[in-house]
């Protein structure tokens, strides 16, 4: 169940990257336990997940029927958006393949429908009238059903007030992800909060030290709560305080160790 912490503030979902990694098996999943089941186990052990299969190919509606259908009720699936339509010189020419990408089938997900990450290499630069012209091809729904949007882009040249203000003006969040490669932008926009933590290591038993797993359930809760936490960069001025619900996914470094992160956090919320 999503943890609901304050009274009146958004739902916190915690998660990881896809469910089928050779090294979780026997770390993660139980041993010997069927490469079948292994979304039953894990949609049952954490509150989200964020696909990664969607950026790279289509699938047919029956598929997300399926994960719906496998997931427990309030678990949610993040679905990261068709590559084609992020990775092009001009992203004011990418309504058909995000048309396509949104008409596929994902609304088969139903209320497990989550965000949708549409991801930028990092080094595609900011360009204020061209990425205004994308994010209004940004549909609202898909077939009746509400859609809702978060854009993680990885060049410096996005950290600023511009770039923030078109996404609020848009009401899609702007992904904050905790790397060592890139910028991360803390800016809050839209009515979600969508956080990539993106340092694990394999040295610790959860990814991240005790200290640091405490911090980020703070975070998290001050999110959800319609804050700004302290300590992160943001290149604005605040949002507006209100409730929003808050997507947490512990993804990359020592992937080995993001299950086990995942599930940390969750015991803290």
């Amino acid at each position: 169940m999503a943890a609901r912490p304050v009274s009146g503030a958004g739902a916190i979902r915690v998660g990881i990257g896809g469910w089928t990694f050779e090294p979780w098996r026997g770390t993660f999943y139980p041993d010997k336990w069927p490469h079948k089941r292994e979304l039953e186990y894990a949609s049952r052990q954490l509150t989200a997940i964020e696909v990664n299969g969607t950026y790279y190919s289509g699938f047919k509606p029956e598929t997300f029927a399926g994960w719906a259908k496998v997931a427990p009720d309030d678990f949610v699936f993040a679905l990261k958006a068709s590559r084609f339509c992020t990775n092009r010189k001009v992203l004011a020419d990418a309504g058909e393949s995000i048309a396509r990408f949104t008409g596929q089938g994902i609304v088969e997900l139903g209320d497990k429908l989550g965000p949708i990450l549409w991801q930028f290499m990092a080094t595609k630069k900011f360009d204020a009238v061209d990425f205004a012209a994308f994010l209004k091809l940004l549909p609202a729904s898909q077939d009746g059903v509400r859609l809702r949007h978060a854009v993680q882009v990885r060049h410096e040249s996005f950290a600023v007030p511009e770039f923030v203000a078109l996404c609020r003006d848009a009401g899609v969040a702007i992904v904050y992800a905790q790397s060592d490669d890139y910028p991360a932008i803390a800016d809050i926009s839209g009515d979600l909060v969508y956080a990539r933590l993106e340092t694990a290591v394999e040295d610790e038993p959860a990814g991240y030290s005790p200290v640091e797993l405490d911090r980020w359930a703070d975070a998290a809760r001050v999110w959800a709560a319609g804050g700004q936490p302290d300590g992160l960069a943001s290149v604005s001025d605040p949002a507006p305080v209100m409730p929003r619900d808050t997507f947490v996914f512990m993804i990359s470094g020592a992937k080995v160790r993001n299950p086990a992160a995942a599930q940390a956090l969750i015991a803290r919320l």
